[in-house]
């Protein structure tokens, strides 16, 4: 399967921040912050790193204050290793470490995970920008997972995330391969993917009352399009935007497009705080 090789942009500046979580344990989690304003986060998937939100983030963050937090998922053990330990450490983060509540932007886990910090942590949450979120319906790469995969099942599986398999990176692919044959790191991987196929959130998402951007790509095979019209269904507060020729990592595939769409929202989300301060100053 052909990959493709990028030339990185100058490096985002990051720190590493240990947080506890439900099982006791430090984790190291990686923060890359960049801009100004009310804060924007971004969690990424199973597979996922903070690079791969870099192309927006370059775009965006002239108008929003982005923070990318990258925990290393296939490392956790323990209570810390299911959606809600996941869970736990991100609104540690978000409760310990912003000045306020933020925008949560999250690809499939990692949208799962926000819309749970929404759910039981609504003081926290300003607004939720889903990409290919799980939580309803999930068709999970995980399913027919190997202990020590050969690299080209992993190839024609990361492959499976695209519309157009060129966006596979040789350095993603190296990385997948490397991890997932270690024995801990595939069982750590099948045990998230397992909770949070368990964790279906159902009806519980009509009580989520914090605006909501849904960004998917029309040609998604792990949340497919029902996907994001299920979730526009059940949110009360709820705009889908579809990208074509688009899989399940749109920015990736469409950064330009994602980037317009986060602005819009994000001045969308300033209107609506300005009209309630003038409001209330009434």
């Amino acid at each position: 399967m052909p990959t493709s090789e990028v030339t990185p942009g100058p490096a985002l500046p990051s720190t590493t921040l240990t947080l506890v979580g439900a099982s006791g344990q430090p984790v190291c989690a990686k923060v890359t912050e960049v801009g100004e304003g009310p804060p924007v986060v971004f969690l990424h998937g199973l597979v996922g790193l903070n690079d791969h939100w870099e192309d927006v983030v370059n775009r965006v963050h002239p108008r929003v204050r982005c923070v990318m937090l990258e925990l290393p998922l296939l490392d956790l053990t323990d209570e810390d290793c299911s959606v809600d330990g996941v869970e736990e450490l991100t609104s540690r983060f978000l409760d310990g470490h912003l000045d306020g509540p933020a925008v949560l932007v999250g690809n499939s886990f990692g949208g799962h995970v926000a819309l749970r910090v929404a759910l039981r942590r609504p003081e926290l949450v300003r607004g939720l920008v889903l990409a290919g979120s799980s939580g309803l319906i999930e068709r999970s790469m995980v399913r027919d997972v190997q202990i020590r995969p050969s690299r080209e099942w992993l190839a024609r599986k990361i492959g499976e995330l695209f519309y157009d398999p060129m966006h596979v990176r040789e350095a993603d692919l190296d990385r997948a391969h490397r991890e997932l044959t270690h024995r801990e790191k595939a069982r750590a991987m099948v045990r998230l993917s397992r909770t949070a196929r368990k964790n279906h959130l159902g009806e519980q998402i009509g009580r989520i009352q914090a605006p909501t951007l849904l960004i998917w790509g029309r040609n998604d095979i792990v949340t497919p399009p029902e996907a994001a019209e299920e979730f526009a269904r059940l949110l009360p507060d709820a705009r889908l935007v579809w990208f074509d020729r688009c899989g399940h990592v749109p920015m990736v595939e469409k950064p330009d497009e994602f980037a317009a769409a986060m602005i819009r929202f994000a001045e969308e989300l300033d209107e609506r705080t300005s009209g309630a301060n003038g409001r209330g100053s009434r």
